[in-house]
């Protein structure tokens, strides 16, 4: 059934959209300025951007990834596991405006995106397809929109093994380096993907969906948390007895470290978990990383790029890691039952969404992102210092989050 989004954020956006039409791109406010306010005038900026991108780039050219030095969008194929993301974010914005124009926008940039329901050799489907045909139908009620998705969780649903209890991230095989010897990885980033399957085995697909998704949560949970509360990045294991072997990172500064991104991974994704399978042991997982993240987090409230890295206080930063917690947070502290707790992470959560709003948001152009200083792969020295589309988009997440307005 198709979900309407609160009448809250809808006139509270249209608000923004009127009493920001002069604001141009100049910056938000800082500290006086109320979390409301904050929030509405950053969608207002927001809203600038992605429209701007939106219009201004042709899919046919690929989808946005990562920006240049000049600020403007690389476009990637439609494979990339980031390609459902900016169709997402359009998604939202027709969910929170209830403007035909997000939406024809929103559909232009999902359609091509529908071979991707056929890709069985990752795990990303619910970054690809239920990011834009998931949210489609869910703002649309469009039967075809649903139909893909259903067809993604099929996909998806191959790369599970029961041994293990969890679904395979990565074809590792072909490496040139030393995950050529992972026989069965996972990541943290999988648990993000497990919606798709929630949420169409829950509404009319296979129902031993669900349960392979929360099995995978609980797998994930159990292997990638430790016991301080920090995570770890990828757990290895023997697809034959399904005996965890060891925990090692790729995108992290080292195997022991806590690759910030991956911590936002674990509050965001096994809080999703926990809401679609009332498990406490997920709820437990997702305070764990939650309130460690917190815990560990500079004054600004924006994480570096690893918590370990060495080189603090002259590292990197991650937006789209901050993006991603808050997003999670605001998420965490509707599922907490401890009102001080509760408060605890929406506090946390707001702190960092203005630091965001405040600080990180990128100079308008005519195709860029809405929030800069975002590090992808920093290992690999890739996408650092950039805006990301997935920052983007749980930024926006998070911005609608604030309000209540929850597309679920």
């Amino acid at each position: 059934m198709m979900r309407r989004s609160l009448v809250v954020f809808g006139w509270l956006c249209q608000a923004a959209l009127a009493a920001c039409a002069s604001a141009g791109s100049r910056p938000v406010a800082d500290t006086d300025v109320s979390m409301d306010d904050l929030v509405a005038r950053a969608m207002d900026r927001a809203s600038a951007q992605l429209r701007r991108t939106a219009t201004t780039l042709d899919p046919a050219n690929g989808y946005p990834r990562a920006t240049r030095a000049d600020g403007s969008w690389e476009q990637r194929p439609a494979n990339q596991w980031t390609s459902g993301f900016f169709a997402g974010t359009l998604w939202y914005m027709a969910h929170a405006t209830h403007d035909p124009e997000w939406r024809t926008l929103a559909e232009r940039w999902t359609v091509g995106l529908e071979s991707n329901k056929n890709i069985r050799t990752t795990h990303d489907l619910g970054f690809m397809i239920f990011n834009s045909f998931g949210h489609g139908y869910l703002v649309t009620g469009d039967r075809h929109y649903r139909d893909v998705v259903m067809e993604a969780s099929r996909s998806l649903a191959t790369r599970y093994n029961p041994t293990v209890g969890a679904i395979k991230s990565w074809e590792t095989g072909n490496a040139n380096d030393a995950r050529r010897t992972w026989k069965f990885p996972v990541i943290v980033d999988n648990l993000m993907n497990l919606e798709l399957l929630f949420w169409a085995g829950a509404h009319g697909g296979d129902a031993a969906w669900v349960q392979m998704a929360g099995q995978h949560a609980l797998t994930s949970g159990r292997a990638h948390v430790r016991p301080d509360g920090s995570t770890a990045h990828v757990a290895l294991f023997d697809p034959a007895t399904g005996a965890l072997e060891k925990t090692v990172t790729w995108q992290g500064y080292s195997d022991s470290s806590a690759w910030a991104r991956g911590q936002a991974w674990a509050i965001h994704g096994l809080t999703a978990a926990y809401r679609h399978t009332r498990n406490p042991e997920l709820l437990d997982r997702a305070q764990r990383a939650a309130d460690w993240f917190i815990a560990h987090l500079p004054e600004d409230r924006m994480p570096y790029w690893d918590f370990r890295d060495p080189a603090i206080p002259a590292a990197r930063r991650d937006a789209s890691a901050a993006a991603i917690a808050a997003s999670g947070l605001y998420d965490l502290a509707r599922r907490t039952q401890d009102v001080t707790r509760a408060a605890g992470y929406r506090a946390a959560a707001d702190r960092m969404l203005r630091s965001l709003a405040t600080k990180y948001m990128a100079p308008a152009t005519p195709n860029g992102a809405v929030l800069a200083h975002s590090t992808g792969g920093k290992p690999q020295n890739v996408e650092v210092d950039v805006g990301l589309s997935y920052a983007d988009y749980y930024f926006v997440e998070a911005l609608l989050r604030h309000s209540g307005n929850f597309l679920e």
